[in-house]
Formats: structure tokens, sequence, C-alpha cells
């Protein structure tokens, strides 16, 4: 972790568990900021969740986050789905995800994928780079803005999705970012879908859980 983007974990609550999924609330020198974690059978590998500017922990996608996290349990994959302290803050969000990070390692989770939808997409790049625990990235309806380091994510794989008709961020965005990125990279591309990823649900579902049990593996 570089020294600009640096944050100190000084206790995680926990709260109820329901259905094999934790109530957590992280403690730093920053703030707090919520998260849920998705416990799994005994393994190294983890995903990291986050949303796009307004926060929230269910993603895109009707529900996309809790849905998939929930099929990556059978294949010893962990999740944490977080919230941001201070949402739309690209560093703040990045210091919130890095905190994750570390909160995954002290549980023996080493190797981590990062998924971010939106300015999320933007997050999860900035954190990435930061970080070798991290060994993959997904941005899913990404913003450029905040981006720059995209090609010092390699040779950590990078999936971006974007649906060709959303309203708020155009295709364009994930185009240049994939022009932008070194290998090993992946583009999808969704007609008829929007920024939302809605109207694409399953072809979304099916393409990132795929991809995510293969850089997990």
């Amino acid at each position: 972790m570089s020294q600009t983007l640096s944050q100190e974990l000084r206790a995680v609550e926990q709260g109820p568990v329901v259905q094999g999924v934790a109530t957590l609330r992280f403690h730093t020198d920053g703030g707090t900021f919520d998260g849920r974690f998705h416990e799994a059978p005994e393994g190294r590998a983890a995903v990291v969740w986050v949303g796009g500017a307004g926060g929230g922990l269910d993603g895109p996608a009707r529900g996309l986050y809790p849905r998939l996290a929930s099929k990556l349990v059978a294949d010893r994959i962990a999740s944490l789905r977080l919230d941001y302290r201070e949402p739309n803050d690209l560093d703040a969000c990045a210091l919130d995800v890095l905190t994750g990070v570390v909160y995954l390692e002290s549980l023996g989770r080493t190797r981590v994928a990062l998924v971010g939808h939106s300015f999320g997409g933007a997050v999860a790049i900035t954190a990435g780079v930061e970080t070798s625990e991290v060994v993959a990235v997904a941005a899913l309806s990404s913003q450029t803005f905040g981006t720059g380091a995209v090609s010092y994510l390699s040779p950590r794989p990078l999936l971006v999705l974007h649906g060709m008709e959303d309203e708020v961020l155009p295709d364009d965005c994930s185009r240049d970012l994939y022009s932008r990125a070194k290998q090993p990279k992946d583009i999808r591309l969704y007609p008829k879908c929007r920024h939302g990823l809605d109207e694409c649900r399953d072809d979304v579902d099916r393409d990132l859980l795929a991809w995510l049990r293969v850089v997990l593996a």
C-alpha cells in the first residue's frame, strides 16, 4: 500500500449472521463504514464488491453482488460487500476497499478480486494497483475519471463490462479503459442494456461468475 493511500483499521464490529452472511462495521482512523461478509469453506480467495457514487451494498442488475456472492461460496470463494464512508470521494473509497482487503488478509484470504460498478469501477482500479493481494479487477459500466492507473494493473487480469445503451456513461468509457489497459484483459459489451445492467442481468451473471472462477482458481 502506498503512503498516499493508507488507513488504519482499528476494529471490526460483527453483528448478526443471517444465512451465512455477517453484518460488519469497520472502524478506522478515517471513520466507519459497513459491510456484509459471505463466509465460505476454508480457502484463500475472496471478492470485494463496491457500488457506484452513491454507495450501497447490492450492486447493479437487481442485486448482482449478493446473488453472485452466494453462488461463489460453493467454490470456496468468500465475498465482502462494502458501503463507502464518503461516497463519491475516490481516494476515500479506495481506502475503504484497501481496508477491506486487509481484513480479508487477516482471515487468510490473500487472493482477492475487486468488482466495482460505475464510479466503483474507478475505485476498484485505483485500489487494485496498491496491493499485491489484489489479483484481478472487474469494472462494470465504469466511468473513466480516476482510472489513470489502469495500465499498471497488468499482469492482473482486467474485465470490463458495459451496456451499449448506457444512458449515464456511454460504452465508449469501457472501450477507452480496454484500450489503455495491458494484457490480460477482456471486454464484454451488451446490446440493448442500460447503465444498471438490468436488461442483461443473466448475461452479466454468467460472464462475471465464469471470469471470477477462473481468475481466483
